[in-house]
């Protein structure tokens, strides 16, 4: 399955804008990279490490598929309507092309203005054939290039269908070595009683974060951890809504929203403590992390989660995964479910008060 997805990527590549088509080759090195290491991995934490990079490497190699996908359909559906639109010129030239073949001798005295006639008529038409014949190789060009095209869209389609198979295949092999791992360090015990209690009592995100110093004391890192900033973004996503700014209910939040890929990992920005891992509110599934003890980095929406509270994760480590099935594309370059259909919420909380997550996090609006 990897090599059907490395093959995959040399095939989008050419159809695909030159970003795409680096990050399908950067996607290919980075999968064939992780095989070799999950290969070599002999403790359950380089099982784990090997497996994130093998899940994280198929997200981007099959983001790069899309997108040579939908390049080659817009380019397709770009050069189908300037056929549309030549279609009285094409019209125009077949005619003139055809009369231009029936250059039989007695024929062509025929022309209304006699011998004159004819000879002017002859020397338009030689003037014009130029440009008509310019005209038939560029029309020969784009119907050569929607067939190839086409052909492309279809055969990565089919290549993505793999690509998916094997990404679900990779996701669920990091479930299990994440659940025979038990090299992960506890910093503190969970008491649940009191986080039900918490969690029964709140009404609000900004409440409970306030709530856990209760329930989980003496966590976090140290307090002279030192965080190298910017963080990475512990998903691969876009950015959909900035601090402050209101969503389609009209409220307001002081974290950011990423959109993201269906079942897309999710993976600790830095080294923290888990505070918190379950349910809270409407938010899903929520891990609330401590890579420091003045702050929280808050991620929720979640439907699956590979953490438990009062773990130590290193940076990079596996926390959860998006929701929603992962989809294929059709060779149209139509999403089947779309690509970008699940939503992550982020909060960065200092010192018990929110704080900008773009001042920790790289963002493209950052």
């Amino acid at each position: 399955m990897i090599r059907a997805l490395v093959i995959a990527l040399a095939l989008a590549a050419p159809v695909a804008a030159q970003e795409a088509g680096d990050a399908a080759r950067q996607a290919a090195a980075a999968l064939t990279d992780a095989a070799r290491q999950l290969t070599e991995a002999e403790e359950a934490r380089d099982r784990v490490a090997a497996l994130t990079g093998t899940v994280r490497a198929y997200e981007d190699g099959l983001a790069a598929l899309r997108d040579g996908v939908r390049d080659a359909a817009i380019r397709e559906q770009t050069l189908r309507r300037k056929l549309e639109a030549d279609e009285a010129e094409i019209a125009r030239l077949l005619g003139v092309l055809t009369a231009q073949s029936r250059t039989d001798g007695p024929e062509s005295l025929l022309h209304p203005g006699g011998p004159v006639g004819t000879a002017r008529a002859g020397l338009l038409v030689a003037a014009v054939t130029p440009a008509l014949a310019g005209q038939a190789a560029a029309l020969r060009a784009d119907l050569e290039e929607v067939a190839t095209l086409r052909a492309v869209q279809q055969e990565a389609a089919d290549r993505l269908a793999q690509g998916l198979s094997g990404a679900q295949t990779a996701r669920t092999a990091l479930a299990q070595a994440i659940a025979d791992r038990t090299d992960l360090p506890q910093n503190f015990a969970a008491d649940p009683v009191a986080t039900a209690v918490l969690l029964q009592a709140t009404r609000t995100l900004d409440a409970f974060a306030n709530g856990l110093d209760q329930i989980g004391r003496g966590a976090g890192l140290g307090q002279g951890t030192v965080l190298e900033l910017p963080m990475p973004l512990p998903v691969r996503g876009t950015l959909l809504r900035s601090p402050g700014e209101r969503d389609a209910a009209g409220v307001a939040r002081p974290g950011i929203v990423l959109a993201t890929a269906p079942a897309a990992l999710v993976t600790a920005p830095a080294a923290a403590t888990v505070r918190y891992a379950g349910p809270l509110l409407d938010y899903d599934l929520v891990a609330i992390l401590e890579p420091r003890p003045d702050l929280l980095v808050i991620l929720a929406g979640m439907t699956a989660l590979y953490v438990e509270t009062g773990q130590v994760l290193p940076a990079g480590d596996p926390v959860g995964l998006m929701g929603g099935g992962a989809t294929a594309i059709s060779p149209s370059g139509e999403r089947g479910g779309g690509t970008r259909s699940e939503t992550l919420y982020i909060e960065v909380r200092e010192s018990d008060a929110p704080s900008d997550p773009q001042r920790w996090f790289a963002t493209d609006k950052g």
